[in-house]
């Protein structure tokens, strides 16, 4: 059948609807061009009338009399003279206009004295760095012009630079890391710490854009978010960095963020997850979160080195192939998972060859978390076992086409321990908690764009995603809902998003009732 045309009305009508607006624009604003002068007047006339009630109303009733009789003499008087009620008029007209202006104070134009003295003093900090004794016409030096070399600057409520574009010399070095970080140290310092900073240099252009960023929400709990299969939401960063939002729930209110997401998959070019971090910065919440995203659409295993028990929430549920908190336990879970991604590719490969879809078994993802494996490897050692990490070759090396993912996650501590399988598979990479730029550039990669924060609160970092920028990151709050110090509202809420309870592979599911006697 063919297709029938949209009337003209409404192919063409949000068009027209937006030019009358815009017409109806222009008018209003041609009217009130036209008639400012009457409504200034009218406007003085009502604070003169105003005016004379409030002086009636505070002049006493034994006075008001001869007022009276004052004002009805000016009256007869101004009668009298000749052209006296013409100039009565324009006085009042010029009076009115007088006081019906616009007393709105004006904008300042340019900075105050506070906030000029404060641009000559990065001026002046910046000139060691800008300025060199060849230059016949330095634009940084001691006592010139800041305003030529800050061509855009603004400021909060408190006096403080939140925006500033500095212009620099092209002899400048910049395309080396040690004079960038200089300048950047720098500016921190001398625009106001405890704000986290990003600088983006212009190289062709010889400009540094300095932008103060506001903190990350820490509010965000636990919830499902809005994501295809293959697609895990590591955190949420600044809505600059990337173009897509999530609605998120907040109570009864609902807001779209930016996440950061992670996809994996047969196509993904970051197929393995590496997450390191100080001691309480969030790299177990981090794991939660993935993990409970992950049982959506995969099964999951779970080998936890550090031994306190963070993911017994996990245990027994629908999904959950194994939770191992034992070094033989771990071996025993790692070599299944080797065996079972070399069964995958097998499987996967004899199918295709035959010209058929892979079967059933092959397609659902696997899942193989990793918290602190290097606890496990200095055990191992110490009783002449093999080491865990060792038998993570063959998932790094294959879990892509297998559809088997690996996040590891350990502490900067043991950053040594960790096997080059680990450190070369895993190209999707974040960094928790407070952390040096030398710490920051070994994991990720590349140094991030932003000044650290002076308070990292728990699941804040920076996450990189193979060869891409380094966002800021702040973890979705996923506590364990089994400590005690978790509070009420965000138990529930991780509650809500665990699998059902289940018995052995052969057995039925656990009823509804065993499962409510369950949850704290």
């Amino acid at each position: 059948m063919a297709r029938r045309p949209l009337p003209r009305i409404l192919s063409t009508g949000s068009a027209q609807i937006a030019r009358s607006r815009e017409l109806a624009r222009t008018a209003a604003d041609s009217a009130t061009d036209v008639l400012h002068p009457l409504i200034t007047i009218t406007r003085g006339l009502r604070r003169l009338a105003s005016a004379g009630r409030r002086r009636w109303a505070d002049t006493p009733k034994d006075k008001r009399g001869p007022l009276l009789f004052l004002v009805a003499s000016v009256v007869l008087v101004v009668a009298l003279v000749p052209y006296g009620p013409l100039l009565a008029v324009i006085t009042l007209m010029a009076a009115a206009a007088w006081q019906g202006r616009d007393r709105t104070p004006a904008a300042p134009d340019g900075p105050d004295e506070s906030q000029t003295q404060r641009l000559r003093s990065l001026y002046e900090a910046l000139v060691p760095y800008f300025s060199t004794a060849e230059d016949p016409d330095p634009l940084f030096t001691h006592g010139g012009e800041w305003d030529k070399a800050f061509p855009v600057y603004e400021f909060d409520e408190t006096g403080r630079i939140t925006q500033l574009v500095i212009r620099y010399p092209a002899y400048f070095t910049d395309g080396e890391a040690d004079s960038r970080a200089r300048i950047e140290q720098l500016l921190h310092a001398k625009s106001g710490r405890g704000r986290e900073y990003r600088f983006a240099w212009d190289e062709e252009g010889n400009q540094l854009s300095v932008t103060v960023l506001p903190p990350l929400p820490t509010d965000i709990a636990a919830q499902r978010f809005v994501t295809s299969p293959g697609e895990t939401v590591l955190g949420f960063t600044d809505p600059t960095e990337v173009r897509r939002t999530l609605p998120l729930t907040y109570g009864e209110e609902q807001r779209d963020v930016p996440p950061v997401v992670w996809r994996t998959g047969a196509r993904s070019t970051e197929p393995h997850l590496l997450v390191m971090g100080q001691p309480g910065s969030g790299t177990s919440t981090l794991l939660r979160s993935i993990a409970l995203q992950a049982l959506l659409h995969g099964d999951v295993v779970i080998i936890e080195g550090g031994g306190t028990g963070e993911y017994t929430c996990l245990t027994g549920r629908d999904g959950v192939l194994a939770v191992e908190c034992g070094l033989t336990g771990a071996l025993a879970s790692l070599e299944w998972a080797a065996t079972e991604t070399e069964r995958r590719l097998i499987a996967m490969n004899r199918a295709r060859q035959a010209g058929h879809q892979p079967p059933d078994d092959t397609k659902r993802p696997l899942w193989i978390l990793l918290d602190r494996p290097s606890a496990f490897t200095h055990l191992a050692a110490a009783d002449g076992h093999r080491d865990p990490q060792s038998l993570l070759q063959v998932p790094l090396r294959h879990g892509r086409a297998a559809g088997v993912t690996v996040v590891v996650a350990d502490q900067f501590d043991s950053a040594d321990a960790l096997s080059d399988a680990v450190r070369q598979h895993t190209r999707a990479r974040v960094v928790l908690g407070p952390a040096t730029p030398e710490q920051l550039a070994a994991v990720l990669g590349a140094p991030p764009r932003t000044t650290p924060a002076a308070d990292v609160p728990p699941g804040r970092g920076y996450a990189r995603l193979g060869t891409g920028p380094v966002h800021r990151l702040q973890v979705p709050a996923t506590p364990d809902p089994h400590d005690e110090e978790t509070s009420e509202t965000a138990r529930q809420a991780v509650l809500a998003l665990l699998p059902p309870l289940t018995t052995p592979a052969d057995a039925e599911t656990v009823p509804a009732e065993a499962m409510a006697a369950d949850a704290p």
